[in-house]
C-alpha cells in the first residue's frame, strides 16, 4: 500500500462528509440520499486507489469512471440537482484515490468540486424552487386561473406551469408546476463542528 493511502482517505472522508452533510443534508434533508453519496464515494476511492497501488494503467481509472458515469439513476424521486450531487461524490473519490501522490492537486480540486456546489445549489441563487406533478380535479381553461388554483393549492408562489394532460371525461389534468417552497430552516449541526466551519457553510 502506498504511504499517500491514508492521508488522502483522510481528505476524502472530510470532503465527502462537507458535501453530503454539510452541503447536501442541511439544505434538502434526505438521508437516504446522503448515505448514498458517501457510499458511492467511499467505494470509489477504494477501487481507484487499489488500482493505482497495484500500477495499473490510468485508463483503466478514467475507464472506470466512464463506466460509472452512464449508470442511469430509475428512481423519479432523484432530480437533477441529487444526480449532479451523485457524480460530485464520484468525481471526488476518483479525484482523492488516484490523486494522493500530488497533495497540493489533491486539495486544490477538492476545494474546487466543494465550493462550486456550495454556490450552485445555494439557496440565493436556486431560491428554494421546487418541482411537483399536481394532478387536479379540475379542468382550467383559463391560465390566470389555474397558477391561482395551484398557489392556493400549495401555498407558495408558482413560477412557472406546464400542463402534462387533460382528461375532459374525468375531468382530470396534470400539471408540472416549479413552485418557491418556504424555508424551513436548516438542520442542526452536530456537536463538536467548529463554529468557524458552521459559519463558512451556512
Amino acid at each position: 500500500m502506498n504511504v499517500w493511502v491514508l492521508p488522502a482517505l483522510a481528505v476524502d472522508l472530510a470532503a465527502i462528509a462537507l458535501l453530503s452533510y454539510g452541503i447536501y443534508y442541511r439544505r434538502h434533508r434526505r438521508a437516504d440520499l446522503m448515505f448514498a453519496y458517501i457510499a458511492l464515494n467511499v467505494g470509489i476511492f477504494a477501487v481507484s486507489a487499489l488500482l493505482m497501488s497495484v500500477q495499473v494503467e490510468l485508463a483503466i481509472g478514467f475507464g472506470l469512471f466512464g463506466v460509472l458515469s452512464i449508470i442511469r439513476l430509475r428512481s423519479d424521486a432523484i432530480s437533477q440537482r441529487e444526480v449532479g450531487y451523485y457524480f460530485i461524490s464520484l468525481a471526488l473519490g476518483l479525484v482523492n484515490g488516484i490523486g494522493g501522490s500530488m497533495p497540493w492537486a489533491l486539495i486544490g480540486l477538492n476545494l474546487l468540486l466543494l465550493a462550486t456546489m456550495f454556490a450552485a445549489d445555494h439557496p440565493r441563487v436556486t431560491g428554494r424552487v421546487l418541482r411537483r406533478t399536481v394532478v387536479l380535479d379540475v379542468v382550467h381553461t383559463d391560465p390566470v386561473r389555474l397558477r391561482a388554483d395551484l398557489e392556493r393549492r400549495l401555498d407558495s408562489t408558482v413560477l412557472q406551469v406546464i400542463v402534462d394532460e387533460v382528461d375532459y371525461v374525468r375531468d382530470v389534468m396534470v400539471v408540472d408546476v416549479r413552485f418557491r417552497a418556504a424555508d424551513g430552516g436548516p438542520a442542526p449541526w452536530p456537536r463538536g463542528m467548529p463554529a468557524l466551519l458552521r459559519e463558512a457553510l451556512r
